[in-house]
């Protein structure tokens, strides 16, 4: 891309969420277009992903050299996605890895005979390998890298092997690695294990292993003990970033009855998840915000002396509750799985949260792609600010 103040995405994690993020960059493409940018031009130097952010960021990386291409790609999948594409659905795959695993749970010491090979996840998801196989063109992502239309690719994992939370990068240009507390990145060739390693929901999809540092760790979704979602990026040299959540990161106050009901397992997980997925990109925003304060009210002298630097964001979040549109779904589910997750809760609309990260189902998915496609033309003139009109006006 050229351009010296570079342009990160950031696309958080969160299952079946991430369909969200389909609509956003769809409505960004359009506002860029109609603008005056070139369909094929991508317009991120910098794209990074977490958990099923990290499949859509690596889905459009490999395509870089054609933004449009990229886009249709990626909405295909997500437009006609049905659960059997990311995980067994049916009523054996079921029985092999949930009913057996939740059996486990329960009488484990009954079932002394599983010890030897006990079930690894509550969902198989074997599937995903062929989806990733057949949405993923790596050696063009090799290409955009080496030919300058991509700076880099940043994929988050977590070793649950070593305790660290990693972010695997690629990229062509000299870039030293980082560390920091619990947390550090690992230079790579970008492939599917990682991919599968970073959307591994933590108890729902198996752990996936990679060789790091001359050892073979076992990783899990990125999301876990992700503290800093937006770093990567900075590290990598973005200057403005476009953070695309998959949750509300303000929920107004709610309604509390005198006399709650007591919480369903799946309604706990739910809880959980969004522990995981949406609090950390919230704080490190927060974070961000505070430190672009804090630059501003420096001199120059003073700016010169830290390693501070401002960084602009434009942050592009659901504007209604996605926990809401996923109970309206449940039923879109197949049988098995909704037999499965019943069990739990899950199926309830105070346990739909879980759900919601589970509805690989197109009535989900087309409705989230919806409502993250409004929410982006909505905010047509920040979008334009943000990718600033001189580039706009020369398409480049």
């Amino acid at each position: 891309m050229g351009s010296e103040t570079k342009v990160g995405l950031i696309l958080s994690g969160g299952g079946a969420r991430a369909a969200y993020q389909v609509g956003v960059l769809q409505a960004v493409a359009m506002i860029l277009r109609e603008a005056g940018w070139a369909p094929e031009r991508c317009p991120f130097d910098i794209i990074c992903g977490t958990s099923a952010g990290a499949i859509n960021a690596t889905a459009l990386a490999c395509r870089a050299d054609d933004f449009a291409e990229g886009m249709q790609r990626i909405s295909q999948v997500w437009e006609n996605f049905t659960a059997d594409q990311v995980y067994r659905a049916d009523s054996l795959g079921v029985l092999r890895s949930g009913a057996r695993w939740l059996s486990l749970l329960s009488f484990g010491w009954l079932l002394r005979k599983w010890r030897a090979n006990p079930p690894a996840s509550l969902l198989d998801n074997t599937p995903l390998v062929t989806l990733l196989h057949r949405l993923l063109d790596l050696p063009r992502l090799d290409n955009a890298l080496t030919s300058g239309v991509l700076h880099a690719l940043a994929v988050t994992a977590s070793s649950y092997t070593a305790g660290h939370h990693i972010t695997f990068y690629q990229t062509n240009s000299d870039i030293d690695a980082w560390k920091r507390k619990q947390r550090f990145s690992v230079k790579s060739q970008i492939g599917v294990e990682h991919l599968l390693a970073s959307s591994a929901i933590p108890l729902v999809f198996p752990a996936a292993p990679i060789y790091c540092e001359g050892t073979r760790q076992y990783f899990g979704d990125g999301s876990m003990r992700q503290l800093a979602p937006i770093s990567p990026a900075i590290h990598l040299g973005a200057r403005k970033v476009l953070v695309v959540g998959v949750g509300r990161l303000a929920e107004p106050p709610e309604d509390v009855p005198e006399f709650a009901a007591y919480p369903s397992l799946a309604e706990i997980a739910g809880h959980a998840m969004s522990s995981i997925f949406l609090d950390s990109l919230a704080v490190d925003i927060e974070r961000l915000m505070r430190v672009n304060q804090t630059v501003s009210l420096l001199n120059p002298e003073q700016l010169a002396a830290t390693r501070l630097r401002p960084v602009e964001m434009l942050i592009i979040s659901p504007s209604e509750r996605l926990d809401d549109i996923a109970a309206r779904h449940i039923g879109s589910l197949p049988r098995p799985v909704r037999t499965l997750l019943g069990g739990i809760g899950a199926t309830e609309t105070r346990g739909s949260a879980l759900a919601s990260y589970l509805l690989f189902e197109s009535s989900f998915t087309c409705e989230l792609i919806r409502l993250g496609r409004a929410d982006t033309l909505a905010r047509r003139d920040d979008v334009l600010a943000f990718f600033a009109a001189p580039q706009l006006t020369l398409g480049i």
